[in-house]
């Protein structure tokens, strides 16, 4: 069993979500739809300063499933390689 984190910038949550309904995985997945922090790409913090947000996927598949994850969302990286998509499996 693994856990894939997906963190990106809200800009492009569906585009991420249309990846992943295109390849057919994470069907089931938990959403937090405002995220804050500091990563590469800078500040994400939802103030005056800096207004952009991210969002966080979790899902929890199988290890057959997680790497057709990671495969679905890497176009998407590379299409918004400015955006700072990151994936976590545990």
């Amino acid at each position: 069993m693994k856990r894939i984190e997906i963190i990106a910038n809200r800009s492009i949550e569906e585009n991420i979500l249309e990846a992943l309904r295109v390849e057919g995985v994470a069907k089931f997945y938990t959403k937090f739809p405002v995220v804050h922090g500091v990563g590469g790409c800078g500040p994400h913090m939802g103030d005056a300063v800096w207004p952009e947000e991210n969002f966080m996927l979790v899902i929890w598949c199988e290890e057959e499933e997680a790497k057709r994850i990671k495969k679905s969302i890497e176009p998407v990286k590379a299409h918004y390689s400015n955006e700072g998509i990151k994936i976590f499996e545990m």
